[in-house]
């Protein structure tokens, strides 16, 4: 080896390129705040494949991560608000950065959560990765063009691999703002049920979010199975 190759081996694989190894860490975000809370409603259905999905997903290094933490045995959404509600009465988490909500049927990839990080400083309050009802004849959890009035919530056709401006999403694998709960009164989840009105907890607190002007994406490059826990079934 000459004396050029051995000095070029020397100073490592990522200082080669360096400009290129700095946009990798200014677009992963990793150097900034990233501290997380975890939170995961449960009916006491966590299948294996569930858990083995679970162990690969991939974290920020040297930051604080906690979780999860299981609401189990609870309507989803008091399920929701009481897990909410316990990290932002906490005087620790409350001030931390982040909430993963992760459902007990949903297989995030392993690089789900850092690109949900790049997604949500694209100016969104909330992103989440792309998954489908479950059945054959399944429907994005993508909802609302905010380019349409009046303002709907009617499932979207994704686009391919971008960070899609929405209306609001579903919970099964999605990352929040703390901050923005600190702006908006409780309940923040509720499932409503009632006569001329009918909302998922869900689509109930993204309905309620949009009129403080918070704004919302799905990740669709963030492909996550939904699990049919009876049959096996990814969709």
């Amino acid at each position: 080896m000459s004396r050029s190759q051995a000095g070029k081996t020397e100073i490592g694989y990522h200082n080669q390129n360096l400009e290129a190894s700095v946009q990798r860490l200014v677009k992963g975000q990793t150097y900034k705040d990233l501290s997380t809370v975890w939170i995961t409603p449960t009916r006491g259905q966590l299948k294996p494949k569930v858990v083995s999905s679970w162990l690969s997903l991939q974290k920020p290094m040297n930051q604080p991560f906690f979780g999860p933490i299981f609401m189990e045995g609870l309507e989803v959404g008091e399920a929701y608000q009481k897990a909410f509600e316990t990290v932002l009465d906490h005087s620790e988490l409350s001030k931390w950065k982040y909430i993963l909500t992760v459902e007990e049927d949903n297989l995030p990839p392993s690089d789900g959560l850092l690109k949900l990080y790049e997604a949500i400083e694209k100016g969104y309050d909330a992103v989440g990765g792309l998954y489908w009802t479950k059945g054959e004849g399944g429907q994005p959890m993508i909802y609302g063009n905010p380019n349409v009035m009046p303002r709907n919530m009617v499932p979207q056709v994704p686009q391919i691999d971008t960070v899609q401006h929405c209306n609001g999403l579903g919970m099964g694998f999605n990352l929040y703002k703390i901050e923005m709960f600190k702006k908006m009164p409780r309940p923040w989840f509720r499932t409503v049920q009632e006569k001329g009105a009918c909302f998922s907890q869900d689509l109930w607190f993204y309905n309620n979010a949009a009129g403080f002007g918070f704004k919302f994406a799905c990740d669709t490059r963030v492909k996550v199975g939904h699990l049919d826990v009876n049959t096996g079934m990814v969709w």
